[in-house]
């Protein structure tokens, strides 16, 4: 009889073996990372394949692979923002035509003209206006965060969203799972539900010990998107957070850039957080195409790029370069890391 040690060995060697073909054979990876991979794999026995089974791969769970392609395959909406932008001709200058091709073949979003832009001062400043729009809301507010925090900000948005759903506003609240864990564990959200405010929660962290068969748990919905009336939109890096909470203090508090905008770019926000609400709630919120639309005389052009996991791979370096070619004078680059 084979003794239990030897049949053990045999059979880490064998999964260790499969999951080695595995790092090989998987697309879309630099040699550097398959190294890396098949090093952990080899030199810490277990926990090397639990840690590429949790990690290794780029995986929603197929709940929401699911649900995301069911969406995707409609695109009723996306279909009309295209046919309203083909019959409103952007004009866009012909050293620039390409870069926006980039970005429409990322995730469908054509160019828009008619919009005005903003970029807030700061933190406060972004609060501040925030708030004023949601209270000058008369039909929809449509609010996603990553991380949203029950601190002075994050309780003067939930007040404001309160109070609109109070007068009839329509309001939807999406938080990430993992980003806003503290303020889904709070009383505020249910009272969010409560105040008549829709909620619903993208990438639910569910079951602890079933998570690793649902999707990697550091794959997360990091969108900051707020849309009103589908006429004003905000977008950003800020989080519904006062600038100084220190998830870590040494980086605290955080300088955020943080955009409002006004015009027909709004709708194609609105139409990204709705396809996140069909997704994480099976609820279609309606064609955003045939609300009423607002532009700006002599506005900017602008262009909503989404992407996420589900995209093809490699999307935002690509655009990201192809922004970087085509600087002639002078080329800026912020980063939140």
């Amino acid at each position: 009889m084979i003794d239990n040690s030897v049949l053990f060995l045999l059979l880490h060697l064998l999964i260790q073996v499969a999951v080695i073909l595995r790092v090989l054979e998987h697309p879309h990876r630099q040699p550097t990372s398959r190294i890396a991979w098949i090093v952990v794999v080899l030199a810490v026995p277990v926990m090397g394949i639990i840690a590429y089974l949790m990690l290794g791969e780029t995986n929603i769970g197929r709940r929401n692979q699911k649900a995301m392609r069911a969406v995707m395959e409609k695109e009723s909406h996306r279909n009309g923002l295209r046919e309203e932008a083909a019959d409103n001709a952007t004009d866009v200058p012909p050293e620039y035509a390409h870069l926006f091709s980039v970005g429409y073949s990322i995730s469908g979003f054509p160019v828009v003209g008619g919009n005005s832009a903003e970029l807030m001062a700061d933190s406060a400043e972004t609060i501040n206006c925030m708030v004023a729009d949601i209270d000058a809301a008369r039909n929809e507010v449509n609010v996603l965060f990553y991380i949203w925090l029950a601190d002075e900000s994050g309780m003067r948005v939930i007040e404001a969203l309160n109070r609109a759903a109070s007068r009839g506003v329509i309001c939807r609240a999406m938080v990430d799972g993992l980003g806003s864990r503290s303020l889904l564990k709070s009383k505020l959200w249910r009272k969010m539900a409560a105040e008549g405010v829709r909620t619903a929660v993208a990438l639910p962290l569910g079951n602890v010990l079933l998570r690793p068969l649902q999707g990697r748990v550091d794959l997360r919905n990091h969108r900051k998107i707020v849309v009103i009336d589908g006429a004003i939109t905000y977008c950003g890096s800020q989080n519904c957070a006062d600038k100084e909470f220190k998830p870590k203090a040494k980086y605290a508090p955080w300088v955020d850039a943080v955009l409002r905008l006004e015009g027909p770019i709004a709708r194609h926000n609105q139409q990204l957080f709705a396809t996140d609400w069909a997704v994480y709630t099976g609820e279609d919120i309606g064609n955003v195409s045939q609300q009423p639309l607002s532009t700006v005389d002599r506005g900017m052009v602008a262009q909503v790029i989404a992407t996420g996991p589900t995209l093809r791979y490699s999307a935002m370096p690509e655009l990201f370069l192809s922004l970087m070619f085509r600087a002639r004078r002078e080329l800026v680059i912020s980063t939140p890391y």
